[in-house]
């Protein structure tokens, strides 16, 4: 049995795209890491997603033109703290550019080394196991060292190109 035939692709746009991605809810993590300098590294990130439970693994990734890309991609170690409700200034500071994100702000470090940030609704410390360039952007993979959540909290999600913190528990 032969395939069907298919129509050819109709075009959309760059804004097109965006906006129909903006519609697949997700929730919000502020991926850290400790360059080899010693130099703390984060930011906001959407585009986590669980890959494996044997090993553990989990991805993200990072558009190939930020200024972070060459710290996280030499750590050894980086720490994705999914966001909860009440971190939504987080979310918007650690997505801001030219400002000491990490000031002020309570985090310790990890069983890995990599920043954990105070009051995550939970927190993945990975082993930085592989990249791969795809498009404009890289994904790491990494590989889950530590795990942990805290039991109740309420997620902060973001949906349209805006944040949602009011959600039933």
């Amino acid at each position: 049995m032969s395939a069907p035939p298919t129509a050819p692709a109709a075009p959309f746009t760059q804004e097109d795209y965006r906006a129909a991605l903006g519609q697949f809810t997700t929730g919000v993590t502020i991926v850290t890491a400790r360059a080899a300098d010693g130099r703390l590294l984060g930011l906001t990130a959407n585009s986590f997603n669980s890959v494996s439970l044997s090993p553990p693994l989990v991805l993200w990734s990072l558009s190939s033109q930020s200024s972070s890309m060459p710290g996280f991609q030499a750590a050894t170690h980086y720490a994705i703290n999914v966001l909860a409700a009440d971190q939504r200034l987080l979310a918007e500071r650690f997505s801001r550019k030219g400002i000491d994100r990490f000031d002020g702000v309570a985090w310790r470090a990890g069983l890995t080394g990599a920043p954990v940030i105070d009051g995550a609704v939970a927190v993945f410390e990975c082993r930085n196991r592989s990249q791969h360039a795809e498009g404009d952007h890289i994904i790491f993979v990494g590989e889950v060292a530590h795990c942990s959540r805290r039991v109740g909290a309420t997620p902060l999600v973001y949906h349209g190109g805006r944040f949602f913190s009011d959600l039933p528990i």
